[in-house]
């Protein structure tokens, strides 16, 4: 039995744990309260510095030991790819609501009335005959019939928008912030390294630092730059054989490339309605020819650049940009793929990482009679 004296110091002691842990974990709310503001910046920027920190490696042979030239050059070169499709495609955007706000105003916006085979359709063929014929005849009634969830949809459209713009800005400051990062890249994986260490212990440090690094390269490169491309493939086309909304339907491409879904999804009902509208002809099939094409990139994209870091299922992935996008928005649907993959990565890591069983003791000792 301990003495009073004892119990009296190991209280004491134990006061003096939970007062400083209660003021660590002050000082932690506070500090991430502050921090919360520009943690999607930050998040941005590191992802952006690690994807492209292999390119600043490369060029240290003519700039040796100028880091900070380096990196700049890199940013700016970045800029000047992004910035003239990022252009065109806002032009494209802009130009096909105003288009389509100018058609419903006029009221020259017609629909063409169902075909009888409609209605043979099994469960929901009469509903859609008349919802059809409705709107072919009277689409003002039909739309001051729907008009809430009209509404709606075009709030979350607006929203999203808005959302896209802010978040190409947000982008912009963290290529800015990449650069920084990028021109003290040894510094900062020295550092990764430490606080790995630190967290899982001296052995686990560096390659711990080695499998995040992998992991946002691989995702960044194979998930969102590869649906970028393809965005910029498709738009481009789109753009020049005058689609209707054709900035919107490159932004759609965009977003379905990043969840993991075909761009055919998007491409062939366009090429299906330049056939319809502007029949067969010359151009219209190498549009196809080359759409099609364009949207099946990314099954020759993915193995080189997927395949160079880390292979994650697409499951992952796919829960990672619509949880993000949910979760932060436009910004989200980036930056959730490449977090949950890494979460994923380093969770698997710690399963297997278990220490070995040891074997069972063999008893041979003889037995008492």
């Amino acid at each position: 039995m301990l003495s009073p004296i004892t119990e009296r110091t190991a209280s004491r002691e134990l006061l003096d744990v939970l007062i400083r842990a209660g003021l660590v974990a002050v000082l932690a709310v506070f500090c991430f309260r502050v921090f919360v503001p520009f943690l999607n910046l930050m998040v941005w920027a590191l992802i952006l510095a690690v994807t492209l920190y292999p390119l600043q490696a490369r060029l240290r042979g003519p700039f040796a030991g100028r880091e900070g030239l380096i990196a700049t050059l890199i940013v700016v070169a970045a800029f000047v790819i992004i910035l003239a499709p990022t252009y065109l495609l806002g032009v494209a955007v802009a130009n096909s609501i105003e288009r389509a706000m100018a058609v419903f105003r006029s009221g020259s916006f017609r629909i063409p009335p169902p075909a009888d085979s409609v209605a043979a359709w099994p469960l929901v063929g009469q509903r859609v005959y008349d919802f059809w014929t409705q709107a072919s005849t009277d689409m003002t009634g039909l739309a001051q019939k729907f008009a809430p969830q009209l509404k709606e949809a075009g709030l979350a459209v607006l929203g999203t928008v808005t959302g896209l713009g802010a978040g190409l800005l947000v982008f912009f400051v963290a290529l800015v912030v990449a650069g920084v990062f990028m021109a003290h890249g040894e510094k900062g994986y020295q550092s990764a390294v430490q606080i790995a260490s630190r967290i899982s212990g001296p052995g686990n440090g560096q390659q711990i630092a080695d499998l995040c690094t992998a992991t946002i390269r691989a995702v960044a490169q194979g998930v969102v730059g590869i649906a970028f491309i393809q965005m910029l493939l498709i738009g481009v086309a789109f753009i020049v054989m005058g689609i209707p909304g054709a900035g919107l339907l490159a932004l759609a491409i965009l977003l379905i490339g990043i969840m993991q879904l075909p761009a055919t999804l998007i491409t062939l009902p366009v090429i299906a309605f330049v056939f319809l509208t502007r029949g067969v002809s010359t151009a219209a099939i190498l549009f196809a020819i080359y759409v099609f094409v364009a949207g099946l990139a990314d099954n020759v994209l993915k193995p080189l650049l997927l395949g160079r870091g880390v292979a994650v299922p697409m499951p992952v992935v796919l829960i990672g940009a619509l949880g993000g996008m949910v979760t932060g928005g436009v910004i989200g649907l980036f930056i959730g793929p490449v977090m949950l993959a890494v979460a994923y990565k380093l969770f698997w890591r710690w399963v297997r990482d278990q220490p070995e069983a040891d074997p069972p003791i063999d008893d041979k000792r003889p037995v008492a009679h």
